[in-house]
């Protein structure tokens, strides 16, 4: 028989049944429980009644014993050095899933529920570091021109082309890309992203423009800063400051696709990197406060944040590694 733990209703009919002398083995099984449960039961709550046994007493004394018990698990609030590691990571935006895949990956056995407990119950000032807000959806203007348009389409490689290699995040070099804009943007600039779909890794820019010739600069000078062998493709969505793609490909030396108009999901690592962003420059900032060192803080924090798809590798390692 399993062991059962003691109830109050359980407490009463005991102290009932000691009272005619029933016998512990009687007891047990009037109760449907082990003697050894019923011995152990009135061992610890014993008392210095007649009777040797107080259901009042026995419930406070059971109480205090699964407080002590509960303090035991909690491995975060009992161990200073985990406690110091949960909020320095906290502080530079892991998340508590991160945070609790990483310190498996060291031989730490720590789950997400109990760092978010701790946070939700014992440091409320860490919830600020914690993801909120809705996802960005980027709102794309239509063209003006029919016929430019369709001239510009007739040029684009569409993703259904794009090879399974890269559908299949087979290797390293396939990056995606796409700008986060602020507001109006003729007054407010935007930035520029650009993510390896392979490992997550992260480059960003500040534009002066949003802007075609200013966008292609950009991105062939990010692009530039990355071994030839590792930049091998680009994704990008349909909007207009993407219409010089011919420029980046022969400069940057990279096939460029197209996701398809409306299709944002054709470029889910991309937009879920965007997110992410959106944390640390929200739309409505004004964005010509933004400096270069906010975004290499942004980009380093990115880069070096572990992911549970990788195995809880950051995306800076697997990027570097291969």
């Amino acid at each position: 028989m399993s062991y059962i733990h003691i109830t109050r209703e359980d407490r009463i009919s005991l102290v009932t049944l000691r009272r005619v002398n029933t016998s512990i083995a009687d007891i047990a099984k009037i109760l449907n429980k082990n003697r050894s449960s019923i011995y152990r039961e009135l061992s610890r709550n014993k008392t210095n009644n007649k009777s040797g046994y107080d259901i009042r007493e026995a419930e406070v004394l059971a109480k205090e014993r699964r407080i002590k018990a509960n303090k035991r698990f909690k491995k975060i609030e009992n161990n200073t050095k985990l406690r110091n590691q949960v909020i320095s990571k906290i502080k530079i935006y892991w998340s508590p899933e991160e945070i609790s895949g990483r310190l498996k990956l060291e031989g730490i056995d720590i789950g997400k529920d109990s760092i978010y407990k701790y946070i939700y119950n014992n440091r409320k000032d860490l919830i600020k570091y914690l993801r909120y807000g809705k996802k960005y959806n980027h709102k794309r203007r239509k063209g003006t021109k029919i016929r430019e348009k369709l001239r510009e389409e007739e040029k684009k490689i569409r993703i259904d082309k794009r090879p399974d290699i890269i559908n299949n995040r087979e290797r390293i070099g396939d990056f995606e890309g796409d700008l986060i804009v602020f507001g109006n943007t003729k007054k407010h600039p935007p930035i520029l992203t650009l993510n390896e779909r392979y490992s997550g890794y992260l480059k960003i820019d500040i534009l002066k423009d949003k802007t075609a010739n200013i966008t292609q600069e950009a991105i062939v000078k990010k692009l530039k800063e990355i071994p030839k062998k590792k930049r091998l493709s680009l994704t990008l969505d349909n909007g207009s400051e993407f219409s010089y793609h011919d420029i980046v490909k022969r400069k940057a030396k990279v096939e460029v696709y197209f996701a398809f108009p409306y299709h944002s999901w054709e470029r889910g690592s991309n937009e879920n990197l965007n997110g992410l962003i959106r944390q640390f420059f929200p739309k409505k900032m004004n964005s010509n406060k933004i400096k270069l060192k906010d975004l290499k803080y942004v980009e380093n924090l990115l880069n070096n944040r572990p992911r549970k798809r990788l195995n809880y590798l950051t995306p800076k390692e697997v990027f570097l590694k291969n």
